[in-house]
């Protein structure tokens, strides 16, 4: 499975560099990059992983965007990437995209007309607790997907996530909440997100996702812009 997914990976990559040199992005060309607050509470029962574990208060930076780059209202595979700071002057980076909430629903990416929907890491982590994904929840009935209305949003402080953690195929379980603060200018400026290179500390990115995806980005970079999701 492991070499069927990285060659694939590499197969991609063409097509994926081909696109990012004509606008600039492989996948999730169009979002609004914001900035927010992550509130780590920790797990109840705990996770037995520190960093899903750890109460902490931490600045992150926020990108909602479309996959495909559809107009609103057509239905799109919504993005939710997050990069937060980490120990050394590094940073960890969360790659989210609209799934299904079940066991088995949350490994599929769906194409959603609202944001209000789960979303999930769909790729898994290796963890000293066992396989985990993770997810964001939203906390309102309504979240836009167009830029412009996702900045507005965020500017008048409506735009919260609950982040949640699954252990395999067991349920959601609440360990932090996301609150956007404001947009970036420009709107959606340059930022490249790496959640293969850039797990959470005690998390590592595993599975035919994480092998698919990590050939596939790496040479779309080398072949197309510095600039992908």
């Amino acid at each position: 499975m492991g070499s069927l997914a990285e060659t694939a990976g590499r197969l991609v990559a063409v097509p994926m560099g081909a696109v990012a040199r004509w606008r600039g992005r492989p996948i999730h060309p169009r979002g609004a990059v914001l900035d927010a607050v992550l509130e780590r509470r920790g797990g109840t029962p705990p996770f037995g992983v520190p960093w899903l574990d750890q109460q902490r208060t931490d600045p992150a930076l926020v990108r909602l965007s479309r996959g495909a780059g559809l107009p609103a209202p057509l239905p799109d595979v919504l993005g939710l990437a997050i990069r937060l700071p980490a120990e050394g002057g590094s940073h960890v980076d969360l790659l989210l995209s609209t799934t299904g909430r079940g066991p088995l629903t949350r490994l599929v990416p769906v194409p959603r007309v609202d944001g209000a929907a789960t979303h999930s890491s769909i790729m898994a982590y290796r963890s000293a607790a066992g396989p985990v994904r993770l997810a964001a929840l939203p906390e309102r009935a309504e979240v836009p997907t167009e830029p412009g209305a996702v900045a507005a949003g965020a500017a008048d402080g409506t735009l919260s996530f609950t982040l949640a953690a699954a252990v395999g195929l067991g349920e959601w379980r609440p360990f932090a909440r996301l609150r956007t603060t404001g947009p970036r200018e420009p709107l959606d400026p340059a930022v490249r997100f790496d959640a293969v290179r850039h797990a959470p500390p005690g998390l590592s990115a595993d599975g035919p996702m994480a092998r698919f995806r990590e050939p596939a980005y790496a040479a779309a970079r080398l072949l197309g812009h510095p600039r992908n999701r």
